[in-house]
């Protein structure tokens, strides 16, 4: 290793500097767990499956050459894993409002990017807070780093009062593992590696990812609505009930369309009901949310972490009352998105910015940020139960970071036959997420009964 340590990429690197005391660049995963987990057996799972990958041992450092990543000589995993109880009854809204107040702190930027909290009672078992710092990985490389922390049953975890290894096992097994696991990765996860733009001669893709770049920029900032607006750092969690992923399969089928594209209607309806029942007046056809596309093979295992994803501005036709018109606006526009070069223009960009000064990337940020309302994942997860430390996993969720002025993250993460929504809000913004969560399961009830009723037609 170099004497400065392991120089960042320029990619991370950008993320790293989009922290603000308003907007903190952390990914939060909040996982509950059917049974109890033990501390002890959750430290032990992490050091021989976690710590073999170097970024979780490892602090970042500033110099005049830019960030490096340095081991951490003085790493240990209590600083990272912490047991505590929840405050009041235990329930859903209790949870949300522990992993708020989590979410709204910074980690401790002198230690490895990341910390888990284990709260030893949640209802008949047990729940899990883990941040991870988003220029450690993107959404789908932590997806894989949990699945390869996972097991398929319940009886090869190690036991609870298994000593800690003073070593981390090999990768190259945990590689081999989250591979395997990946290829059960559900076929409706955003990857461009599928589209046949991907092939297209570098000369041709540099000049339609400069054209990408310039229509954005070109892009007026999206109208005032309370879904933007000065920021407070007070983070509000909250997730619905879960929807039966068979049944946005077959209503996307009966739809003629994809599952994203049912998603990304069902998050426009939900954010058009929030404003109705707020009595806000709908003076807007569409506002912008910013949608991560997967640049990353989904069948190559994950030695190195890091970000490989571009965005894609996406509209949100907010305006329209007819499901069905809204329904066709959606799809038409994440037709055209699909086959643009967007996300990779914006995944070079940020590379870019990351080997520049820091007031040229804010500069752009602040100029990005005000083209979009919002954030709005898609996690694809395993289509069975898995189990952490001996305890099966019953609801996973996870939220990406917003950036500059955004306040608003939207997430969708598919696990285990169910797809799971939930938003992560500026408190400033909404002081209410539960209501925005409810309203995508009225947006998806609204979907399937047209889907039916063209079925029956």
């Amino acid at each position: 290793m170099k004497p400065h340590g392991e120089p960042m990429s320029a990619v991370d690197t950008a993320w790293l500097r989009m922290e603000r005391p308003a907007n903190l660049m952390m990914i939060c995963i909040v996982l509950v767990m059917e049974s109890p987990v033990h501390a002890n057996a959750l430290k032990q799972l992490f050091t021989a499956r976690l710590l073999p990958l170097p970024r979780f041992r490892q602090t970042v450092h500033k110099t005049e050459h830019g960030y490096f990543w340095r081991d951490d000589t003085n790493f240990n995993i209590d600083n990272h894993v912490h047991l505590v109880g929840l405050p009041g009854a235990g329930n859903q809204q209790d949870l949300q409002n522990f992993a708020s107040d989590i979410s709204s702190t910074p980690l401790d930027f002198s230690k490895p990017l990341w910390q888990v909290h284990l709260i030893d009672r949640y209802k008949s078992g047990s729940a899990m807070i883990i941040r991870v710092h988003h220029c450690i990985a993107d959404g789908i490389a932590l997806t894989r780093v949990l699945l390869s922390l996972a097991d398929q049953n319940h009886e090869r975890s190690p036991p609870p009062n298994a000593s800690l290894p003073t070593k981390p096992a090999s990768w190259s097994g945990i590689a081999a593992k989250a591979m395997h696991i990946g290829q059960e990765i559900i076929e409706e996860g955003m990857s461009l590696a599928r589209h046949p733009e991907q092939i297209l001669e570098i000369a041709r893709q540099g000049v339609a990812m400069g054209s990408e770049v310039a229509r954005v920029a070109a892009l007026p900032a999206d109208p005032a609505t309370c879904f933007k607006g000065a920021l407070s750092g007070r983070k509000r969690l909250a997730w619905a009930q879960p929807l039966d992923f068979l049944q946005v399969k077959q209503t996307a089928k009966a739809l003629k369309a994809t599952i994203n594209d049912v998603l990304l209607c069902a998050a426009a309806g939900a954010l058009r009901y929030y404003l109705v029942e707020r009595c806000i007046e709908l003076d807007v056809d569409t506002i912008h949310a910013a949608v991560p596309f997967n640049l990353r093979p989904m069948d190559e295992p994950i030695d190195a972490l890091g970000n490989q994803f571009g965005l894609v501005i996406a509209p949100l036709p907010i305006g329209i009352h007819d499901v069905a018109e809204r329904f066709e606006a959606v799809r038409r526009d994440m037709l055209a998105l699909k086959h643009s070069q967007q996300a990779k223009a914006f995944y070079g960009l940020l590379g870019l910015l990351g080997k520049g000064p820091d007031f040229l990337e804010q500069t752009a940020l602040e100029t990005l940020s005000r083209k979009a309302s919002m954030v709005i994942t898609n996690v694809p997860g395993p289509k069975q139960a898995l189990y952490l430390a001996g305890s099966k996993l019953l609801t996973p969720m996870i939220w990406a970071p917003q950036s500059g002025e955004v306040g608003v993250s939207l997430s969708v993460i598919s696990y285990n036959g169910a797809i799971q929504f939930g938003v992560a809000v500026d408190q400033g913004l909404i002081p209410d997420p539960d209501k925005l969560a409810n309203h995508f399961v009225d947006a998806f009830a609204e979907l399937q009964a047209l889907a039916k009723a063209r079925s029956a037609g």
